[in-house]
């Protein structure tokens, strides 16, 4: 005798045997976010946040760990012109970096201060950082960045090489500082995400098959400690890391069409 199989088993028996590579899958991001394009935790809170990309609202959202909405924060007095990542500091500040630029001729970037976001209900103001390039720098798509010693170093999605510069975290107008630019290996080195442990001794930089990790740096010379390639054996629209501890970082999905978008959690030792 044969017996019907449900359809919740039966979508967790096709949930299970999905191909993720050396990711683990924990959650599935709600439909309802088009483009998860950030994840971020914050201190309080034990939700992971994100944000949708240009074209979309100006809202923050808080998923829990199976990638349901809990939260829908209203940014009131910003545009989203094109957020591309999350970071945050130890006071529970989340910060929205408004830097996306495909067309290369964005002049003015934008990093929006979020106060206080694990207490906040539906609608809030934010404070703005602004900053340009030096004069000798080009404009380049900005993507990925992380807060450390209060300074934000942001990093460029371009072929076979990163840009990184680093800004103030102060209130206010600035002229961004050149730091680097680091030839990354790989078929795809388009940095499209990261962050830095909460022990400030492990960096990651996303890209849709790997995770690049930083490590045995000093001061703020990155590049010149250890820089691994961890291929994750699996290729999606990858757009969201950050660190759930010291050893283990959670990854989004990004809509790519082809597949649902997944919440992944990954131990890089």
């Amino acid at each position: 005798m044969t017996f019907p199989l449900k359809p919740i088993l039966v979508s967790a028996i096709l949930f299970l045997s999905c191909n993720t590579g050396k990711l683990n899958v924990v959650g599935s991001i709600d439909s309802d976010l088009d483009e998860a394009s950030a994840a971020q935790m914050v201190k309080g809170s034990n939700l992971i946040w994100t944000i949708e990309d240009a074209g979309n609202k100006n809202n923050v959202y808080g998923m829990d760990i199976k990638g349901n909405i809990v939260k829908d924060i209203d940014i009131d007095n910003v545009k989203n012109d094109d957020w591309e990542d999350l970071t945050s500091d130890k006071e529970g500040n989340l910060y929205i970096g408004d830097f996306g630029n495909n067309s290369r001729k964005r002049k003015i970037f934008y990093i929006y201060k979020i106060e206080d976001i694990a207490n906040l209900h539906n609608k809030t103001n934010a404070k703005t950082i602004t900053f340009i390039l030096p004069k000798d720098v080009k404009s380049e798509d900005f993507e990925a960045f992380f807060l450390w010693n209060n300074t934000f170093y942001i990093f460029s999605k371009e072929d076979d090489k990163t840009m990184v510069i680093k800004v103030p975290n102060q209130i206010g107008t600035h002229t961004a500082t050149f730091l680097t630019e680091y030839e990354l290996k790989g078929k795809d080195t388009r940095v499209t995400s990261a962050d830095i442990s909460p022990n400030g001794k492990t960096i990651v930089l996303l890209n849709h098959d790997k995770v690049w990790t930083l490590t045995n740096f000093k001061s703020d010379r990155f590049f010149e400690g250890d820089v691994t390639s961890i291929d994750l054996e699996h290729d999606s629209q990858k757009e969201g890391i950050c660190f759930k501890n010291n050893s283990t970082v959670i990854i989004t999905d990004e809509d790519s069409g082809k597949e649902d978008n997944n919440i992944y959690t990954f131990k890089l030792n």
